[in-house]
């Protein structure tokens, strides 16, 4: 990137990346590590990255798992025997994020060769990279680093999230972990304890001038305002999503589906998982008229679809954001009934469908509603049935 003033656009990542690229006399060399190329955070990378790009940047994305290498600047550097290797060990050890050591050297060997100017993480879990390796390498090379953070593993000393079973463990120092046989789990020790100090003394080792945080709420921002990160620069950043697919799409849905004129209420989750609120489905197709209403769940494994109660509609996961944005539009209600979360994007794509939100006041998920003025905050375990109904209502009427 030649020197002068950077070009500004939407997106303030992209703008910071032109700044700092000003006066280099050569494109800036820009680095992105997650653990999927897919997925809602591997969506966020690549959107970056195809940004980037197009701005002139020398833009490289990095990953772990479920997609091969694509060229040069797109690489997945991880091995599937290293990973297994490393979930395998996880489940014994509680060490998730210390093993794939031969992997991480790969991904190092790669750095030394690009000689970054930025380092952008994402997720750094995901059984796929050694937390100890990478930052060591970090904290010695100049490059700036930008960290995402799109849970909380980050400073935990084992799970992502911990609203659901309200520990708060982790503002002192974790020790017999609530959630040890859930993600990442381990089945044998419990070593939250250790993980807790050593993220803290990895985590912390790169200096504050050289590392900023981006969460994509406010709420998680004050999370890690009390954790051990609280030293470094915080910066709120919303997600996003592309409006060019996700916008009012016409689709046949319903008449594929039988639906007809019913109230349809929709739910979008990859898994689904009662943390995700897949009970709360089950409980409101019994207390609504099934002549009046249908019920959709989209994302649901075969079991779950085997066992899915007879009035509801049940889809597996889908790859097509089209499609899914015409499920979407088809839809008069999207229902998020998560406890968990921090900022969910299915919120974002269901209004920009123009489709009314209705989600519980966990995590970030109120800062994802408002784009549809009948969208709704509620708290965890109020009577949805009787707001749907009132929903319906007037639909009625204005018909």
């Amino acid at each position: 990137m030649s020197s002068g003033e950077a070009t500004l656009t939407t997106d303030a990542l992209v703008d910071e990346a032109l700044a700092l690229g000003n006066g280099l006399g050569r494109p800036l060399r820009y680095v992105q590590i997650n653990s999927f190329y897919n997925g809602s955070t591997g969506t966020i990378m690549r959107s970056l990255h195809k940004s980037l790009a197009a701005c002139g940047v020398d833009s490289y994305i990095f990953w772990g798992r479920r997609h091969e290498t694509i060229s040069g600047h797109e690489q997945c550097f991880a091995t599937r025997c290293g990973y297994l290797l490393h979930g395998a060990m996880a489940r014994l050890d509680d060490r998730a994020g210390f093993h794939s050591k031969y992997d991480t050297a790969r991904l190092l060997r790669l750095l030394d060769e690009i000689d970054p100017d930025v380092v952008h993480l994402h997720n750094v879990h995901g059984y796929y990279i050694n937390i100890e390796m990478l930052f060591g390498w970090l904290a010695s090379h100049r490059c700036q680093v930008r960290w995402t953070l799109h849970d909380c593993w980050a400073f935990t000393g084992h799970c992502p999230h911990f609203q659901y079973v309200g520990c708060n463990k982790w503002t002192k120092g974790c020790s017999r972990c609530p959630q040890r046989h859930g993600y990442p789990s381990s089945y044998l020790l419990d070593s939250s304890r250790r993980n807790w100090e050593d993220k803290r003394r990895v985590f912390t080792s790169v200096p504050a001038g050289r590392m900023t945080l981006i969460t994509p709420s406010h709420w998680l921002e004050g999370l890690v305002r009390q954790s051990f990160l609280k030293k470094y620069p915080i910066e709120v950043r919303h997600n996003t999503v592309d409006r060019s697919i996700f916008k009012p799409t016409p689709s046949d849905f319903r008449e594929r589906y039988d639906i007809g004129d019913r109230f349809m209420i929709l739910g979008v989750s990859s898994p689904w998982t009662e943390r995700k609120g897949l009970g709360d489905f089950v409980q409101l197709s019994e207390k609504l008229e099934i002549e009046n209403y249908a019920i959709v769940l989209v994302g649901l494994s075969k079991g779950q679809l085997k066992s899915l109660p007879k009035d509801m509609i049940g889809l597996k996961h889908t790859d097509s954001a089209q499609e899914l944005a015409g499920i979407y539009s088809t839809a008069d209600v999207f229902f998020n009934p998560t406890v968990e979360d921090n900022y969910p994007t299915v919120n974002l794509e269901a209004e920009a469908c123009g489709t009314p939100v209705i989600t519980y006041d966990t995590g970030g998920c109120a800062e994802t509603v408002g784009a549809v003025r009948s969208s709704t905050v509620l708290c965890a375990g109020a009577d949805v049935a009787t707001h749907i109904e009132a929903m319906r209502e007037q639909c009625i009427v204005r018909l």
